[in-house]
């Protein structure tokens, strides 16, 4: 892989990785409502899921999504639903106290499942077998190259968020902890992730 090659890849990593998507508004509500050391899971488990997408993509099955109306479909539903579920969660998350009750817990294994039905992910993992990875030579060396390069972009990413979220917590507590821009905070998060489902229907 040629400096132009990877400089590319570089620059779609850092408009992919850092722009608002599920898991970042996830990281950043997460971060908010718990903390910044129980939002690390989530963090963790992003890179972790989307390397095992981009892998299973670039052994063939992004082909065979894409080739597929149907599989494509059936990804869209589901993370449509997923997402909906996900912004039903953290809208009911109105004080720290009841975020901490479990009322916005998402798993280690629910955070890398996500990158499954993720639209976002999948795009990525797509562009990226079929521009540096798929008909070219070598192309396990250059997925050697892409794939650590790519989990260190999906780590750094999640953790910008989510130590943004937990900086956050604080103010978002508010006056006397009454915990209403917290509130007002977890209606815009599942606002985003509303917004994100229904443009994953028309991509």
């Amino acid at each position: 892989m040629n400096w132009q090659e990877f400089t590319a890849l570089l620059v779609l990593a850092t408009a992919m990785s850092f722009s608002p998507g599920p898991n970042t508004t996830l990281s950043t509500a997460l971060g908010a409502n718990h903390g910044f050391r129980r939002a690390l899971p989530f963090v963790c488990a992003v890179p972790v899921g989307w390397g095992v997408l981009l892998l299973v993509c670039a052994l063939g099955l992004g082909a065979l999504v894409v080739a597929v109306p149907l599989l494509s479909w059936a990804v869209k539903i589901i993370g449509v639903v997923y997402l909906l579920w996900l912004a039903f969660k953290v809208s009911q998350s109105r004080q720290l106290s009841q975020a901490d009750a479990d009322r916005l817990n998402v798993t280690f294994w629910q955070g890398a499942a996500l990158q499954f039905v993720n639209i976002k992910a999948w795009m990525l993992a797509l562009a990226i077998v079929s521009g540096w990875i798929a008909g070219r030579e070598e192309p396990a060396m250059r997925l050697a190259t892409v794939l650590p390069v790519m989990l260190a972009y999906a780590f750094v990413s999640n953790l910008v968020y989510a130590l943004a979220g937990s900086l956050l917590r604080d103010w978002l507590t508010g006056p006397a902890g009454s915990g209403r821009r917290l509130r007002w905070f977890n209606y815009v998060m599942a606002g985003v992730l509303v917004v994100t489902a229904i443009w994953m229907l028309f991509i």
